[in-house]
């Protein structure tokens, strides 16, 4: 290697001298690409780097300027719209693709590196598939910054693509399946000619034949043991430089000892070989990581598919309402811009239809198999598809504002996360693997002194027949296809916990509007109680209330536009308070619309013995006030959803405890819970009795899973063990949820429980397998009563049961 760059491997040219010093020595570098990079990661304190790695990068004779001449497009706010989200004010973040990872080494260097860069506040790197999560101050650093700090060290970055990440999916599944062929291959044939050696009686097969079929199955094994096994002694050898005992450590272990020993057998024609042992277990072993690779990228697809359900192009009506259209990209669509859908193609933007009649299949966002029928008015969403005849969409929203965009984040979002099921197995697997050496130590000194001739075979039974796999895989391989499954039912999962806590929760506490009912309040009375009439009152209210989100304010609002066309007046110094309503001025006076206790606290008179009787007669009622006094009263009428009754009666059955928090008027919230069969119900909540009676719960000992719809739940949401949202609602109560609903049907709900529950049964079985297994199996073994193939056998076949026991989940989705 002298003559080999120190840093990318390729041969110096002659007559080149670029050194750098690395770990106290002079290194020879091909170019001054090379020489920049090194000299990089030496000043920035990462001369670990090069002891760790355990693969050369791509050279940055061909990443580095290419990544440096695209990177300041990146910077420009319309390419960003697609894939950067803002954090707060000042704060971004977005995914983005990392090339050139060849080993865990590359992850720690990228990690550090970005770490260091003034203005990088949070940075992620997932290994297995080469995405960064990246969060910066903007005031402090631009993103083209840090993709030359990325370029710098000698790596590609660029915003995440669903379509390359597929391709390295694939890249990935072609060369797990090559191996595996390969391993099969050599394993038929090696034990084809094993067989003769087992059959044949003492005496009956003479010593030439012998050592004509073990130098045979020699042959065949060094493609398995090159080949299909490297993976196995890369990441062991990486571990073991990482100082730390990893998954495969007693794999390349067990492999490379019975095969060294079962070479040096052949070469001196003495003793026993394994050759036959050695090829079944890569090939077992194999094919348990490839079925739960498939079950992974399967999951994974679900996400993708998420970001290929918008098209790229659209018909745009230029000058509606003529007909005449323009094919354009998507990114360039506007809110206001009328787009035709034709039967067949997807929606790309969230809208409103304003002509034609259709239906929709929702399927990929709500889990909902049935079509979905629209009409002029209806709303439509970025991703469905367009199934009967044209629509013409007006655009509300595109790009990262739409509603398919925001599912798309939290699904990312969820991928992240580590669950803790899966970090407890983890810990586990860990402690066990060094029990493993050191059992497999013991028993190989053991029988070294009883009968060496029986040690080696023992030491590799025991290092196989035990190794961890399956107590590895017994919790990622289930929530990997749970998570699946539940996005298939219209369940989103958003954190890692979720699905091991809706398991296990036995409180459920449901918000009421938006929640248990429609969310879709229209206005049935109002109640004048002073000099104004009750269209003019109405218009004042509906003033107040014109930048609120929350379904009141969107139901007064509605009801004033449809009795009045001249422009509501503007208010003026707007404070909303959460849970209670919003004070605001007309025209120089203070007035307040809400719940009746913070209308009446700005004046402090008693509501009218009249006004008192009328607030009795059902529905959510809210109050107007001004410093004087009452204006009026308005009463608001929601629909139970469809789903609702059958829904909580299920939840009830099984033996679950079920509460409903409201600020509405707990005259309306006894109605809904008498209606509803439920016992526990509390109405004129504020945000903080929400909060309050959620934490009594938990200290209590309850497991308290809280579903809620809008900004007021939003704290509650965060209180709760479990939190989950309406599709529905607003934004910040789904990024604060666990858990998104994406069909607003509480059966949904029910059914995500059901398989949640099977998943953690599942994991209790994979577990429970794993350890019995185990248990049985290392005595035997420690006992020379299992044998090298038998144990790769058993191993194989116990991770291969743990998956095929995980895969059972896809099969429980209706």
């Amino acid at each position: 290697m002298a003559d080999a760059c120190y840093h990318c491997g390729l041969p110096v040219p002659a007559g080149v001298d670029l050194p750098v010093t690395i770990g106290g020595l002079p290194r020879r570098m091909c170019c001054a690409g090379c020489q920049a990079v090194a000299q990089a990661i030496v000043a920035n304190g990462l001369g670990d780097y090069y002891r760790h790695r355990d693969a050369m990068p791509e050279s940055p004779r061909e990443a580095l300027p290419q990544a440096l001449k695209d990177a300041g497009l990146f910077d420009h706010p319309e390419v960003q719209k697609s894939f950067v989200q803002p954090v707060n004010e000042h704060e971004r973040e977005t995914s983005l693709i990392l090339e050139g990872i060849t080993c865990a080494a590359c992850i720690w260097l990228n990690e550090q590196h970005l770490a260091r860069q003034p203005g990088v506040t949070a940075v992620s790197i997932n290994y297995a598939t080469r995405r960064a999560s990246v969060r910066w101050d903007e005031r402090t650093i631009h993103l083209s910054q840090i993709i030359e700090a990325i370029a710098a060290i000698g790596y590609r970055a660029h915003p995440y693509d669903p379509a390359r990440s597929e391709v390295l999916a694939q890249r990935e599944r072609r060369a797990a399946l090559w191996r595996l062929f390969v391993a099969g291959f050599g394993a038929m044939q090696v034990m084809m000619y094993a067989i003769p050696a087992y059959l044949a009686d003492r005496g009956n097969m003479t010593p030439d034949i012998a050592q004509l079929l073990r130098w045979a199955s020699l042959l065949l094994t060094l493609p398995v043991i090159l080949y299909s096994a490297a993976p196995f002694f890369a990441s062991a050898w990486r571990d073991l430089k990482l100082r730390r005992v990893g998954m495969d450590v007693p794999v390349a272990l067990g492999v490379g000892s019975a095969f060294l020993a079962s070479a040096w057998a052949t070469l001196t024609a003495s003793g026993a070989v394994y050759f036959d042992s050695v090829t079944m277990f890569v090939f077992f072993l194999l094919g348990g990581r490839y079925l739960e690779m498939m079950a992974r990228q399967r999951a994974a697809r679900g996400i993708e598919s998420l970001a290929r359900a918008v098209p790229a192009v659209a018909s745009r009506l230029p000058d509606y309402p003529r007909a005449d259209e323009v094919r354009v990209a998507v990114a360039e669509l506007s809110p206001g811009d009328v787009v035709l859908v034709r039967p067949g193609e997807a929606i790309p933007v969230d809208g409103e239809v304003i002509d034609g009649e259709s239906e929709a299949d929702e399927a990929l966002l709500t889990g909902e198999s049935l079509p979905v029928a629209k009409r002029c008015g209806d709303l439509v969403t970025g991703g469905s598809v367009n199934l009967g005849s044209p629509l013409l969409v007006r655009v509300h929203r595109v790009g990262a504002a739409t509603r398919m965009a925001a599912i798309r984040r939290l699904v990312e979002r969820a991928a992240t996360e580590k669950p803790r099921l899966a970090e407890s197995a983890e810990r586990i697997a860990g402690r066990f693997l060094v029990a493993l050496l050191v059992l497999a130590a013991a028993a190989g000194i053991f029988w070294y002194f009883v009968d060496p001739s029986r040690a080696l075979g023992v030491f590799v039974a025991v290092l196989v027949v035990s190794c961890p796999c399956a107590l590895s895989l017994a919790t990622p391989a289930a929530l990997t296809v749970a998570t699946g499954a539940l996005s298939r039912l219209g369940v989103l999962v958003t954190r890692g916990h979720a699905i091991e806590t809706l398991a296990r929760a036995d409180h459920f506490v449901f918000d009421k509007t938006g929640t248990l009912t429609q969310g879709r309040l229209t206005l049935i009375g109002t109640l004048p109680l002073s000099t104004w009439s009750a269209q003019q009152a109405l218009a004042l209210a509906a003033a107040l209330e014109s930048g609120s989100e929350h379904p009141i304010g969107r139901a007064l609002l509605a009801a004033a536009r449809a009795h009045e066309s001249a422009p509501l007046p503007t208010p003026q110094q707007v404070r909303a308070v959460s849970g209670q309503g919003i004070e605001a001025r007309l025209s120089g006076d203070l007035l307040r619309v809400g719940t009746i206790a913070y209308a009446g606290a700005l004046h402090g008179r008693p509501l009218p013995e009249a006004a008192a009787r009328w607030i009795d007669g059902g529905g959510s009622v809210v109050g107007l006030a001004d410093a004087s006094g009452w204006l009026a009263l308005f009463r608001l009428n929601d629909s139970l959803r469809p789903q609702a009754g059958a829904a909580l009666a299920t939840l009830r059955r099984a033996g679950l405890k079920l509460s409903i928090l409201s600020g509405d008027s707990p005259a309306a919230v006894a109605e809904l819970a008498a209606g509803l069969g439920v016992a526990d119900a509390h109405g004129g909540c504020s945000p903080e009795d929400k909060h309050r009676f959620i934490s009594e719960l938990q200290d209590r000992g309850d497991i308290v899973a809280m579903a809620g719809d809008g900004v007021n739940d939003a704290p509650v949401l965060a209180q709760a063990q479990l939190s989950i949202a309406m599709g529905g609602g607003t934004d910040l109560a789904r990024s604060q949820a666990d858990i998104v609903l994406l069909g607003d049907d509480l059966q949904q709900l029910v059914r995500g429980l059901g398989l949640a529950r099977r998943t953690l049964a599942v994991v209790r079985q994979n577990l429970a397998w794993a350890f019995i297994y185990n248990l049985l199996a290392i005595p035997l073994a420690m006992a020379g009563w299992v044998t090298p193939w038998m144990a790769g056998i058993g191993m194989s076949g116990s991770s291969l049961l743990v998956v095929l026991n995980a895969l059972r989940l896809q099969g429980r989705v209706r």
